[in-house]
């Protein structure tokens, strides 16, 4: 069973066949038909549109729940999904590959069931591989691999960055501003902000209360019918912006490397109805404050139409807003304009509260969920703990004197252990930009032709192209583990040697292990002495292999014994994932 908790207007009424119009305390959410294969499924993402509310799995399948429906929830019919969107008419999803396929009343009016690839629909061939896609109220918004921002659908009131006069809507994608890091808005947001690579925001869209964080002199100012950058923006990172009817909240991090990272919440637009965490308008981004937020680390944020969570490092799940279905999950529906706490039942996977999520729906309803760090994709793990300073040894300057750090074992086994490979790719380097240059290390690193057809052309003969970066991590760790720290597993007082970054990546306990320490934890020591020689020989040469030896010969008693370290150490069951294989093998072997 997932864990995940839901609270505010029931208008899942499969779910929750018992329970009141008006959920106002967390309550478990159970799936129908729990023996479903997508059911038994993590939960990867909740997108709560206007008539529907999309549970993603890590399978990369989904199902749709009708708003008030008493029907069993549908199967959406593609799969390899990697993130849904749903607001009022419309639905989109992108899978794995970057393609994006959506159906509605604005995508494709002569059959809203149907969904169509609209990332087909660009023009420019070299912009059809996306990233990201957001949803705002009536319309789409694409980011693709080049870092170049799209919007589809309704733009009445100029929300994507066109004068209406001009652009009142559109069926296709058309190219809003290029060099784009990221694209914010929201499901029920008439309004939408566009973040540059030079950390530059823009926005543009419906300003009615000054939402868009364009100051008290342009409150007036109803509609922005093109993108306008927005002006005194608090100092530090921007993490996220997330957009309601009628405000918009900012997530903020220091950026000082002498002090502990540091985040704080921004506000802009309406408080009346939406709650901004204070008790007035603001027409340019301010602090919210409240002693919840005091030494503490918010972990994510989520906005709807009328309210807004937030949760924390120190698992305090916090809400303000309208409330007038429970969608704060107080207990009550008295609205909060102002931060406050909420409780909620003990979870089954509390040891992390930074393994949950929250998603606020549309209009009246909340979701708090348990979704860990994914291991389907391998690839983008690497390539996140790659970018870590303690893995990297080589620089590579930009042509503006941008330095890079890169890990040079990856390099060296991408670029055939040649060392002139290497300078040909300094060369390379020295000629592009910061942006580019990220993007040739991505390209590197994950072996994805996908990321940018042009620079990867460009750069594909010094690339050992048919490398599996699997493989080539167990061979770095395995013939060169002396330039990387080793994790020690003992079994019966024989000790053995595991790259710590193989162990990240197969199991979940030894990554929460690694990456949530600041202390060494090489000489720290685990005690397999409960699996049998036989059992630890299949967990140690899969643990490198994902494979499993054919000479080995499986018993009911090693199918047991796997099973429980699977469970105890989280083990990442990838596809063949181990117990699957032992099965196989073992029925095989009675067969023959």
């Amino acid at each position: 069973m997932n864990d995940c908790l839901f609270f505010g207007e029931n208008n899942l009424g499969f779910i929750f066949k018992n329970e009141p119009d008006k959920i106002t305390k967390p309550i478990q959410f159970k799936f129908e038909n729990e023996n479903e294969n997508e059911n038994e499924k993590q939960i990867k993402q909740i997108a709560t549109g206007y008539l529907s509310t999309i549970f993603l799995f890590k399978n990369g399948k989904a199902i749709e729940y009708l708003k008030d429906s008493k029907q069993n929830p549908s199967k959406i019919q593609i799969e390899n999904i990697q993130k849904v969107i749903s607001n009022f008419y419309s639905k989109a999803i992108l899978i794995i590959e970057g393609n994006v396929f959506a159906k509605g009343k604005d995508i494709n009016p002569n059959n809203t069931k149907e969904f169509i690839n609209i990332s087909s629909l660009i023009e420019d061939i070299n912009d059809r591989i996306i990233e990201d896609i957001v949803s705002g109220d009536n319309s789409i918004y694409l980011l693709t691999s080049n870092q170049n921002a799209y919007g589809i659908g309704d733009n009445k009131f100029g929300q994507l960055g066109f004068d209406t006069k001009t652009l009142y809507e559109t069926k296709k994608p058309i190219l809003m501003m290029k060099n784009v890091s990221k694209i914010f808005s929201g499901n029920s947001s008439i309004h939408a902000f566009l973040l540059n690579s030079n950390q530059e925001l823009f926005g543009s869209g419906y300003n009615q209360f000054g939402k868009l964080g364009l100051g008290e002199s342009r409150k007036e100012e109803t509609e922005i019918q093109k993108l306008t950058k927005i002006q005194n923006i608090p100092k530090g990172k921007i993490i996220d912006i997330q957009c309601g009817a009628s405000h918009s909240i900012m997530l903020i991090e220091n950026e000082n490397e002498n002090e502990n990272p540091k985040r704080k919440l921004y506000s802009c637009g309406n408080y009346q109805y939406n709650g901004l965490g204070k008790n007035e308008h603001t027409y340019e981004f301010t602090e919210i404050k409240s002693s919840l937020f005091e030494n503490d680390y918010i972990i994510e944020i989520s906005v709807g139409n009328v309210h807004n969570l937030v949760l924390t490092e120190k698992e305090k799940l916090i809400g303000f807003g309208n409330n007038s279905f429970g969608q704060l999950g107080i207990g009550d529906t008295k609205s909060q304009l102002i931060p406050i706490q909420i409780e909620f039942p003990k979870l089954r996977f509390n040891k992390n509260i930074s393994n949950y999520h929250i998603s606020c729906g549309y209009w009246n309803n909340s979701f708090l969920y348990y979704s860990p760090l994914s291991f389907s994709n391998l690839e983008e793990d690497l390539i996140n703990l790659f970018k870590r300073k303690e893995f990297c040894n080589i620089s590579f300057k930009t042509e503006n004197g941008e330095i890079i750090e890169a890990h040079k074992l990856i390099l060296k086994y991408r670029l055939n252990q040649d060392e002139n490979q290497i300078e040909k790719l300094q060369e390379i380097i020295s000629k592009k930009s910061i942006k580019e240059s990220n993007q040739i290390f991505e390209m590197i690193y994950s072996n994805n032709s996908k990321i940018n057809p042009i620079l990867y052309s460009e750069i594909k003969e010094i690339i050992n192209s048919n490398e599996k970066i699997e493989e080539t991590i167990k061979r770095i760790y395995l013939n060169e583990n002396e330039n990387e720290k080793d994790f020690i597993i003992e079994r019966k007082e024989k000790q053995y040697k595991f790259p710590k970054l193989i162990l990240m990546m197969r199991s979940e306990l030894y990554r929460g292990m690694f990456l949530s320490v600041t202390e060494d934890t090489s000489n720290k020591v685990t005690d397999y002495s409960e699996l049998s020689n036989k059992s630890f020989q299949i967990f140690e040469y899969w643990i490198y292999s994902n494979q499993i030896k054919e000479e080995i010969q499986i018993t009911q008693e090693i199918i047991n014994e796997i099973k429980i370290g699977i469970d105890y150490f989280q083990l990442n069951q990838t596809n063949p994932n181990l117990f699957d294989l032992l099965i196989n093998k073992f029925n095989n072997q009675n067969q023959n």
